[in-house]
């Protein structure tokens, strides 16, 4: 369901180049974590975003290139710090791999069209982040493609003034057999509310869980 167009495999095979040969391949020092990628008109990857706005601007290198042009991407990816940040440059890194997080903007519930499932999955990690509601979901699954949204069922306004947005996970498991536990990083782009949620209103995350059945989790906006 995600926007999306680009295969994950192929990403990563670009990014990780040759390195992909290399299975005793260590590290250096570098960061992994929910971030923005983003490309030029040529489609290459030229910097990274991060949550607090930073940019970071990416060394060239083969196996950058071949993605859509002036695009946004939300991935999880591995970089390190080559150098800092000065009053006339960008600090710059090196990007090792990068991974697509799927990260479709939320739909209103009352414009689905289809049915909306909310299949189980277990939560690794939650988390409020810039302009993102970031999940790291635990799914059962074996050779079934499993389908991801999110999903608006509401903004209230309490008597105090603070609104609360109400999303949902949806989740079509495609009755997938419940073979093995994969890890699948998601995250709720929340750009479209910058006009309707101020500092200090609620976020209000549903979940359907197996530790915990429909269950939910609050963050202050």
């Amino acid at each position: 369901m995600s926007k999306q167009k680009l295969p994950i495999a192929f990403l990563l095979c670009l990014l990780l180049a040759g390195s992909c040969k290399e299975e005793t391949y260590v590290y250096p020092n570098v960061i992994t974590e929910f971030i923005d990628i983003r490309t030029d008109e040529s489609g290459t990857i030229t910097h990274l975003v991060a949550d607090n706005g930073k940019r970071y601007a990416v060394q060239p290198r083969e196996g950058l290139n071949g993605l859509h042009a002036d695009t946004i991407y939300r991935t999880v990816s591995i970089y390190q710090f080559l150098t800092e940040k000065t009053n006339s440059s960008e600090a710059e890194v090196m990007l090792y791999s990068s991974k697509i997080v799927i990260s479709p903007y939320p739909a209103k519930a009352s414009e689905w069209k289809d049915s909306i499932y909310t299949d189980p999955v277990d939560i690794q990690s939650i988390w409020l982040s810039g302009n993102y509601l970031n999940l790291i979901a635990e799914v059962k699954r074996k050779d079934q493609a499993h389908a991801f949204h999110f999903i608006e069922d509401s903004i209230s306004t309490d008597s105090q003034g603070v609104r609360t947005l109400y999303l949902r996970l949806f989740h079509n498991s495609n009755q997938d057999y419940e073979a093995f536990t994969n890890l699948t990083y998601l995250s709720a782009p929340l750009r479209n509310y910058q006009d309707t949620l101020r500092t200090g209103d609620k976020i209000c995350f549903r979940i359907h869980t197996y530790k915990e059945g429909q269950t939910y989790r609050e963050f202050t906006y």
